[in-house]
């Protein structure tokens, strides 16, 4: 039988945020056949490398490996955004040296992750926040770039969550395209 864990920060650690709604793990659960098992190991508030320690508290039958991590680690980098500078190429230089550093933890903790060999799948960072500014949606994009890459390169699915928590973000059809779009769980 299958047993699904669940690694990473507030996006499967979700019950505080969620106003007496199903929870992310509830949700799962729900929507699992009878008799699969499901282990929440994410916790609200941790970064990615702390997605190690959490890897040491994995069920012995784990099957499936879904991570969700990185949007506290650009939480920690926001700084950047409100910091004066003399060039564009200063900001993006700033940028590189973040985005080098979260290539870096992500890389240490993907690893890990694989070498357990069970079927992995990883998140992109959302940023459909209520007042997030265009500045900082857009310095989310490098954070999800690493994501994406290491992602491909390793050739694991992704779950693109841009597109799913995109509440308050209306979906644009070319003219001509049919949307193709389900908003359900």
């Amino acid at each position: 039988m299958s047993h699904v864990v669940l690694l990473g920060d507030s996006i499967f650690d979700n019950t505080a945020y969620v106003n007496g709604k199903s929870a992310a793990i509830d949700q799962l659960r729900n929507k699992l056949p009878d008799g699969c098992k499901t282990t929440l190991l994410a916790v609200d508030g941790h970064i990615t490398i702390d997605v190690l320690r959490q890897i040491d508290g994995l069920p012995a039958d784990v099957t499936h490996l879904f991570v969700s991590t990185g949007g506290n680690d650009a939480l920690r980098s926001n700084h950047i955004l409100s910091e004066s500078a003399r060039s564009v190429a200063e900001v993006l230089n700033r940028f590189a040296a973040i985005q080098d550093n979260f290539r870096r933890d992500y890389n240490a903790m993907l690893e890990r992750v694989l070498n357990y060999n069970k079927p992995t799948t990883v998140c992109t960072i959302y940023d459909s926040i209520p007042g997030l500014n265009p500045s900082a949606v857009t310095a989310l994009s490098m954070f999800n770039d690493v994501i994406l890459r290491e992602a491909f390169i390793v050739k694991i699915p992704v779950i693109d969550l841009r597109l799913i928590c995109n509440t308050g973000h209306e979906r644009k059809v070319r003219p001509g395209s049919q949307d193709r779009s389900d908003d359900s769980l």
